[in-house]
């Protein structure tokens, strides 16, 4: 198949998910919004509002799904932009690939909501949801039998990996036990004053930088909060990563972030859980949000949908490195 990829026009798009010494809020999220979303959706699926513990959410169903699953999906933006409607069509295909309603928060944002205003409301959203869907389980049992446990996945791409990891540490073990999986796009995993991303000031690729980790995070907290687990999860001790669900981490092979996945992953095989860290040779900071450019981001949705519908079980860090050969093997199943 001729490679039709458009690395330049990715690029271009993906630095919009930026926030930078030079940018300014409101023009920052007013171009993050146009730059992403779209008036129809992809595949058929649904649109519809609801709100989960006093926060407005989309719930994006697509025409198949499986009743008992569904996707919180917490959206990236540097801490301070992004939207559901910017996010739309991104969740729309992973509803569709991981055959799973998707429900993605309007939570609120810094600098007017600094942190911990976006943890308290995906933690509200997410004891919402959970609660109707094990009643929904229990209505849809057959009588006399035992009702299913709701089938719970947990996604977040870039600064919004702090805010997914957070909740659960955070998640009492009846919650917990409910969370199949944890999908990390391209994850922000430490913006402490100690990191190396933060203390070198012309480390960059061809999206993120150092820059803006040290911009967006002025920004979302006091640099004395930057230290927390809440805040950057590498510094998580093992008692916090006890019992974590399994984590399966998606980025490009060219991310300034890929070392610190690493190190996350050793982190979680070490304390005994699973994690499945899925390297894409040749790409860039959340390349799977470029998919009228790059074929790859297409791929690579599919890949999530498999380890959404079949688990990672046996695959405790297991690095995945995709090849080429993969282009025409890769096909998601229900």
């Amino acid at each position: 198949m001729e490679n039709k990829n458009d690395r330049k026009g990715a690029i271009k798009k993906l630095k919009l998910l930026t926030f930078g010494s030079k940018s300014n809020v409101d023009i920052f999220r007013a171009k993050l919004d146009e730059g992403f979303k779209t008036v129809f959706l992809p595949n058929g699926v649904e649109r519809t509002e609801y709100k989960y513990g006093n926060t407005e959410c989309d719930v994006l169903a697509p025409e198949i799904y499986a009743s008992n699953r569904v996707m919180l999906y917490i959206h990236g933006g540097s801490f301070v932009g992004g939207s559901r409607a910017a996010y739309a069509s991104f969740c729309a295909s992973l509803a569709t690939k991981c055959f799973c309603r998707v429900v993605v928060p309007e939570y609120r944002l810094a600098p007017a909501f600094p942190f911990p205003a976006a943890n308290e409301d995906i933690q509200n959203v997410f004891k919402s949801l959970f609660t109707e869907e094990q009643i929904a389980c229990s209505l849809n049992a057959e009588k006399g039998e035992k009702p299913q446990m709701p089938e719970i996945i947990i996604a977040a791409d870039s600064s919004a990996a702090p805010i997914a990891c957070s909740l659960i540490f955070n998640l009492r073990e009846r919650y917990r036990t409910c969370i199949k999986q944890v999908i990390l796009f391209s994850p922000w995993l430490d913006v402490s004053e100690c990191s190396k991303l933060i203390q070198t000031k012309k480390i960059s690729d061809e999206v993120m930088s150092g820059d803006v980790l040290r911009k967006s995070s002025s920004v979302y907290t006091y640099e004395s909060n930057t230290k927390s687990p809440m805040v950057s999860p590498l510094l998580a001790g093992d008692e916090s990563l006890q019992n974590f669900p399994p984590v399966f981490i998606q980025m490009g092979e060219k991310e300034i972030l890929l070392d610190d996945a690493r190190e996350f992953a050793s982190n979680l095989r070490s304390t005994g859980n699973e994690c499945e860290l899925d390297i894409w040779p040749d790409m860039m900071f959340m390349f799977q949000m470029a998919d009228e450019y790059l074929h790859e981001s297409h791929l690579a949705l599919d890949k999530v949908g498999k380890v959404v519908t079949e688990g990672t079980a046996g695959k405790a860090a297991v690095q995945i490195e995709n090849k080429p050969k993969l282009e025409h093997s890769l096909r998601s199943e229900a």
